[in-house]
């Protein structure tokens, strides 16, 4: 489902992200092999990314073949609600109040209190 600007505003994704496990070059291959075609490689940070934005089958897959790769490689995932990335076109999650919050207060990271947000 691709969206137009107007409902992105109200829409919102799992991020997902999965700490590089430190590995001999078989392991770290096998960790390639397993998460590339899924998950974007940030070499800064040494994490894969990826996007879900529907709890369909291909978005439980998704999450299955992060924590087996987790569970295997002897890392984590984190998940983290976000506003929906720009490059992002895949289904987007419909915002709720509670949700909203999340994402409010996931931007608001970093920034001291009383400090209004730059729009």
């Amino acid at each position: 489902m691709t969206s137009s600007p107007n409902s992105r505003d109200s829409a919102w994704v799992l991020e997902a992200a999965i700490q590089t496990a430190p590995a001999a070059d078989l392991q770290w291959q096998e960790q390639l092999n397993r998460l590339r075609p899924i998950a974007s490689y940030e070499p800064e940070t040494q994490t894969w990314h990826a996007c879900l934005g529907a709890l369909d089958l291909a978005g439980l897959r998704l999450l299955q073949t992060l924590f087996d790769a987790a569970r295997v490689h002897g890392t984590g995932v984190r998940l983290t609600p976000v506003a929906v990335p720009a490059h992002w076109d895949g289904p987007v999650f419909t915002r709720g109040p509670e949700v909203a919050a999340a994402l409010e207060a996931q931007a608001d990271r970093g920034r001291p209190l009383g400090q209004l947000p730059l729009a």
